[in-house]
């Protein structure tokens, strides 16, 4: 027992003169470096942990449901000009690749493929990189994520651009928000122009029922805002709030107008 107390006292005597020499200066180094190693080891041990995980996949919603996406006994099924995913000329598998923009002839931008998280980025670079060359901004897209579509949109309006969507042309999901940026924006008599709600991808399952349930409300009412600034019926969002998330409520091209989502509609070439 004495032995031991006589330890315990000569490593308190040695941390003693240890601290004493060490100035306020030097201790506050050592404790900040030893935080800075701790802090590195955690992110090493994150990033393990990250790239151990399956890659995230896009979500994209289903083009294949014709129509009625909920019941609308105004259509007719049995009317082609009421199955509007027949018309749809793009293969699926192109329209699930990330967002391609290519300059096309006649200043037109071409924006084909899903929108993704960095989309919005990607496309104001090039806008700001091909502005003299572009007037009209041509959609060709099932959609993505909300807050992109939002700020390309928005993009669209500031500097003045037209949208279009064309013969055969799919713009469903948060697409109709991007188009919806236009200052002239033109569909084409056989372009496919749909809504539904908007949904969560894999990144947010982690979330809980109730704060899922908040975020859709807010982009919800960000949406409704955001197309009475565009000018647009933002009654045109109830279609979609009613509209589950693996359908689409096609929009006739009555609706387009009525709406105002559209303000000219061209005949079929």
């Amino acid at each position: 027992m004495a032995a031991t107390e006589t330890a315990d006292k000569g490593w308190t005597s040695r941390m003693a003169r240890l601290a004493r020499r060490l100035d306020d200066g030097r201790l506050l180094r050592f404790v900040f470096f030893s935080l800075l190693v701790g802090t590195a080891a955690i992110l090493v041990l994150d990033y393990l942990e990250l790239s151990e995980a399956p890659e995230t996949v896009l979500p994209t919603p289903d083009i294949t449901p014709v129509l009625p996406a909920i019941d609308r006994p105004e259509l007719d099924p049995d009317n082609p000009a009421f199955r509007p995913a027949e018309r749809i000329g793009t293969p699926q598998d192109t329209l699930r690749q990330r967002l391609s923009i290519t300059l096309e002839s006649g200043g037109t931008l071409k924006l084909q493929g899903t929108i993704a998280p960095g989309s919005a980025e990607t496309f104001a670079e090039e806008i700001a990189r091909l502005a003299e060359y572009i007037e009209t901004v041509s959609l060709d897209s099932p959609g993505g994520v909300v807050q992109e579509a939002l700020a390309m949109g928005r993009l669209i309006r500031e500097t003045g651009l037209n949208t279009h969507v064309g013969d055969g042309a799919l713009c469903a999901s948060s697409c109709p928000l991007i188009f919806a940026g236009g200052m002239d924006r033109v569909a084409a008599e056989k372009a496919v122009i749909g809504v539904h709600q908007i949904f969560s991808g894999p990144q947010t399952t982690r979330i809980n029922a109730a704060q899922e349930i908040s975020n859709a409300q807010v982009t919800t009412a960000e949406i409704s805002r955001y197309l009475s600034d565009m000018e647009i019926d933002p009654a045109l969002w109830l279609h979609a709030l009613e509209t589950p998330p693996d359908r689409l409520y096609y929009l006739t091209t009555d609706e387009l107008t009525a709406f105002k989502l559209a303000t000219e509609l061209l005949a079929a070439e």
